[in-house]
């Protein structure tokens, strides 16, 4: 069902891109930088305040090295993950740029997707982040003896968020594996969307991974049903809407809101991020409705969430910095 909160949601989110886009239009020259920007707000239920984040996004374009990649676009996306997340972002900059230095120095890569997951890091507000930095690139690590073909810098804000739960890594890593084999014997194509789908699934350590598989399968048919295609970039939003119990997905409800979004001029060539869009949003209205998870499940939804938003920021900053490159 299109709920009123759904329709507030998209309404806000049309508002603020349209903010963003009439203020930097000639500073930004993907859109979609814009799009995710004004999702994060969206998402994570906070006020958007063009004057506090045009401040913050120039703060970290001037405290960024000459090379650095927070000299672009990135610097936007940033300011947004900064200021939705904390009450003073313009302290924790400086934290995170800590963060980074430290995951360099235990030997991540330079760039975009480094600074993404030290911002992920640094949600975790722990004063020391070493344990966790060694962790992600315990994870990094067996994610690429895995699937050495799939995996790139681009997994490590994903690394990051995995290596904020609890646990053993060999455990979690021999999860996502049997999802990821299950789910390629039940028609799902191999490949990195589907590693990431199967990190999603492996996150819910209390469900079977038969069952798991077999209601992203389901998910995956509503897909059709909805009208929505099934592309394999959509695999991690199946596997987010797998996780929620069964008689609250509503692929009719998702459809609107993408057919929506769809008609508006500002987003009708971005048909594919309309639809992750659109997915955020319901699960971003589901994780606030107390009678539909239990504590625990909220949180690793939102964790969950958070792992699709950096992959999409991910994407988009790799895109765009290769663009630029290119250009130049």
């Amino acid at each position: 069902m299109y709920t009123e909160e759904l329709q507030q949601k998209t309404d806000a989110y049309v508002d603020i891109y349209q903010q963003l886009k009439t203020n930097l239009k000639w500073k930004v020259s993907d859109q979609r930088i814009f799009m995710i920007a004004a999702s994060l707000y969206i998402v994570n239920n906070q006020n958007f305040c063009f004057k506090r984040f045009s401040r913050l996004a120039n703060l970290i374009k001037k405290e960024s090295g000459l090379f650095s990649s927070l000299k672009s676009h990135s610097r936007f996306t940033t300011a947004a993950m900064l200021d939705v997340q904390f009450s003073h972002p313009e302290d924790k900059f400086q934290e995170m740029i800590d963060i980074y230095k430290q995951m360099v120095e235990f030997g991540f890569r330079r760039g975009a997707f480094t600074y993404i997951a030290a911002l992920v890091l640094l949600t975790n507000e722990e004063s020391d982040y070493t344990a966790r930095i060694n962790k992600a690139d315990v994870i990094y690590q067996s994610m690429k003896d895995e699937h050495i073909f799939l995996t790139s810098t681009s997994d490590y804000p994903l690394a990051a968020l995995l290596a904020q739960r609890n646990g053993i890594v060999s455990e979690l890593t021999s999860r996502i594996e049997a999802c990821y084999s299950l789910l390629d014997k039940n028609g799902f194509r191999k490949g990195n969307d589907l590693q990431f789908l199967s990190h999603i699934l492996a996150l819910d350590e209390e469900e079977e991974i038969a069952h798991l598989v077999e209601r992203t399968a389901s998910v995956s048919q509503q897909f059709d049903q909805a009208g929505i295609k099934r592309k394999t970039k959509f695999y991690p939003l199946m596997g987010m809407l797998a996780l929620l119990p069964e008689q609250s997905i509503d692929l009719q409800a998702i459809a609107a809101v993408i057919d929506r979004l769809n008609k508006q001029k500002l987003f009708k060539w971005q048909k594919d991020m309309n639809v992750i869009m659109a997915v955020n949003f319901y699960m971003s209205d589901k994780i606030a409705d107390s009678s539909v998870l239990n504590t625990s499940l909220s949180t690793s939804m939102e964790t969950i969430i958070q792992a699709q938003q950096a992959a999409m920021i991910a994407a988009v900053t790799g895109a765009s910095a290769a663009a630029a490159s290119s250009s130049n």
